[in-house]
């Protein structure tokens, strides 16, 4: 059995799901259509899966059903298309407005009081969701059975500045680069709790001996994990939105708080991959010009295909803006995010089904526009 399901994907395939909040929702549109085009009881088409921010939590997702692709979608598209913002945190007056007067007074206390992290919102609820949702022991199951080589979870180090990926696979070997590492483990809730911490927004997590926020953070090289657990193709679905044309004679204004938060998010999320994506394509076209003999034994050829939103984010949170809470809409105020603000905050932080039912569809739409290219891609056919 173990044989079987080891040998049915060659080349070796990866997944790589990016970070972006809510916006994750649009990933499980686009695996939803190249779900449809598989048969009822085919396992993913992918050996190695990588996740950061959002995107660990949909990773794991999909590990912990690898043996059924239909089954492992219909599982996270039940949640995102039935999300509520006091799923992922706190918001209500008292618990939002209560959360920040708590960081407040801790911030009289004594220095060598352990004090738990700050942060702008508490996703307490998202942890309970997720244990109640996410059987974790499934994913070394579907491991030992040759469903999955390898599942990993990218967070930032805020003890040492580094970008961890913590890996739980059968056979790979721990790797160190400049200002990242890899390390082998078993993915707990800590490990998604951490990864999806975005940075002042939620709080970090401890992990073992130190505290980790989102993966993104200081995510160099997101390329790298797939890479290094063995991949030789790498899926990924990313969520940079299309930029909005600037009208003929626009007039700007000064960027208030939230347009620079929002801006420091995008590139948080989404300029790090273009840059690797360069990178890789350098290394290949380097790759492709050495002798055969001459070639690095760590010197590989990599294909990518990325799949990126065709649709404007920004704009679609604004017509679902009245969607949350209203203590969350106050606070978002007091930091310049109103409802035709042009911060891409909102679209981050809601967390709200009509919402993410519409990423999801459009995630759909966008993976049947390519799903020849993809097929094509993954070899399935």
């Amino acid at each position: 059995m173990s044989q079987q399901h080891s040998s049915r994907s060659c080349p070796r395939s990866a997944l790589l799901l990016t970070g972006g909040g809510a916006r994750a929702a649009y990933q499980v549109g686009v695996l939803k259509a190249l779900a449809h085009s598989l048969p009822r009881t085919a396992p993913l088409p992918f050996r190695i899966i990588n996740g950061t921010s959002a995107g660990a939590i949909n990773s794991a997702g999909l590990a912990c059903y690898a043996s059924n692709m239909h089954l492992a979608i219909r599982k996270i598209e039940s949640i995102w298309k039935n999300f509520h913002t006091d799923m992922v945190y706190e918001s209500g007056f008292v618990g939002a407005f209560g959360h920040i007067l708590g960081n407040m007074m801790r911030s009289f206390q004594a220095e060598y009081i352990n004090q738990p992290p700050a942060s702008l919102l508490d996703n307490t609820p998202l942890r309970h969701l997720l244990r109640e949702v996410l059987d974790l022991s499934r994913i070394d199951r579907n491991i030992q059975r040759g469903y999955l080589d390898a599942l990993s979870v990218t967070v930032s180090s805020y003890s040492t500045g580094r970008s961890v990926a913590f890996y739980q696979a059968k056979d790979a070997r721990p790797w160190q680069r400049a200002k990242r590492i890899g390390v082998p483990d078993h993915i707990t809730l800590d490990h998604l709790m951490a990864s999806s911490a975005i940075p002042m927004v939620f709080p970090s997590v401890r992990v073992r001996h130190h505290y980790y926020g989102d993966g993104s953070i200081h995510q160099l090289s997101p390329l790298s994990p797939p890479i290094h657990l063995g991949a030789e193709k790498i899926f990924v679905i990313g969520v940079e939105q299309p930029k909005i044309p600037t009208p003929l004679g626009y007039e700007p204004h000064f960027p208030g708080m939230s347009v620079v938060a929002g801006h420091l998010l995008d590139s948080v999320f989404s300029d790090t991959l273009q840059s690797d994506l360069e990178r890789l394509e350098r290394v290949n076209r380097t790759v492709g010009l050495l002798p055969a003999r001459d070639k690095h034994k760590e010197l590989k050829h990599i294909k990518t295909l990325v799949v990126n939103p065709t649709h404007n984010f920004n704009e679609l949170a604004l017509h679902y803006y009245d969607e949350l809470p209203m203590a969350i809409k106050l606070l978002l105020r007091s930091i310049g995010v109103r409802r035709h603000s042009p911060s891409s905050l909102t679209s981050y932080l809601l967390f709200e089904k009509a919402y993410t039912r519409e990423l999801i569809e459009y995630g759909y739409q966008d993976g049947l526009a390519r799903l020849d290219e993809i097929r094509a891609f993954l070899e399935l056919d």
